[in-house]
């Protein structure tokens, strides 16, 4: 059983009338990381992440959330969400979305009474407070439900495209609420189809294709993962022995460029060159967007 993940899974399979969703869902996340989980439409994604809030049940395989089984009552009152295409009765306001969310998670009243505007100020909606929800823009509904994933101060929050309608300052905005929660040690788990926001806030992403977590990759890492390599002259041996450090992408004897295996480093790689007694004219690191490694990884597929 899981003890320092908030999130682990075991080849978790759903399947509806025989029909496969989700085939093999396997990862781990750690406590207190930004967690991205990227696929193309249709991948099982959001069957996914209601296997993991036990809002459905596998059809096999085990998982926990914060050390718990799946779905155990104890582990959902630690779990805020933000789902997407979600929608508030708009004759409330602002202020009686999160009391009502509030209470419906137990919070105290006087702890909601200081916690809503708090929030309120956060989120940029504290001059909205008492606001009809039918007067808000998209931009400020999405705002408002990201306040309501967190208004019973959870440890773990899955938040599925969380900067949906929101412009570039409430992107920003967005951005920094969410990295303040980590720094206060809250885990979150994030689906979106910016790839560029979760290139910005994310420590790890897993990529899902075809109902199955096919590559998990940390960002932090990924930072220099192809590298141009600049060897005159290039002996045809070391073609075979570049393949250990990772990927050959090209090689001539003007230019070698080559993906880097996970752990791998390019000081290391440039040590062990001239350890060979090469004569390394250049090295230069060249960081791999995320869109170029979700297309590597997943494909041109589209839903």
């Amino acid at each position: 059983m899981a003890g320092t993940w908030a999130i682990e899974a075991e080849g978790l399979r759903k399947e509806f009338s025989g029909r496969v969703a989700v085939a093999d869902l396997t990862l781990r996340v750690a406590e207190g990381e930004i967690f991205g989980f990227l696929g193309p439409n249709g991948a099982g994604k959001t069957t996914s992440v209601k296997m993991l809030l036990g809002l459905i049940r596998p059809t096999a395989g085990r998982g926990w959330v914060r050390g718990r089984p799946l779905g155990d009552r104890n582990a959902r009152r630690e779990i805020g969400f933000l789902p997407e295409g979600f929608a508030f009765p708009d004759w409330l306001t602002a202020e009686e979305v999160l009391w009502f969310h509030g209470r419906l998670s137990g919070v105290d009243p006087a702890r909601l009474r200081r916690r809503i505007p708090q929030l309120l100020e956060q989120v940029g909606l504290a001059a909205d407070a008492r606001r009809p929800i039918r007067t808000f823009s998209k931009g400020m509904r999405q705002r408002l439900g990201l306040a309501q994933a967190f208004i019973h101060e959870p440890r773990l929050v899955f938040l599925d495209e969380p900067t949906s309608g929101l412009d570039p300052a409430g992107r920003i905005l967005v951005r920094d609420f969410l990295l303040t929660q980590k720094a206060q040690g809250v885990t979150l788990f994030l689906n979106s189809h910016l790839l560029s926001e979760v290139e910005r806030i994310c420590d790890r992403v897993a990529f899902i294709k075809g109902g199955v977590v096919v590559e998990t990759l940390d960002l932090r890492e990924a930072a220099a993962a192809v590298v141009t390599l600049q060897i005159r002259p290039s002996p045809p041996e070391l073609k075979a022995a570049l393949q250990e450090w990772g990927e050959l992408l090209a090689f001539t004897d003007a230019r070698i460029t080559l993906r880097l295996a996970p752990g791998r480093r390019p000081a290391d790689l440039a040590r062990w060159l001239i350890g060979q007694g090469l004569d390394l004219e250049a090295l230069i690191p060249q960081s791999l967007s995320l869109e170029d490694v979700f297309l590597r990884v997943v494909g041109m597929e589209t839903g």
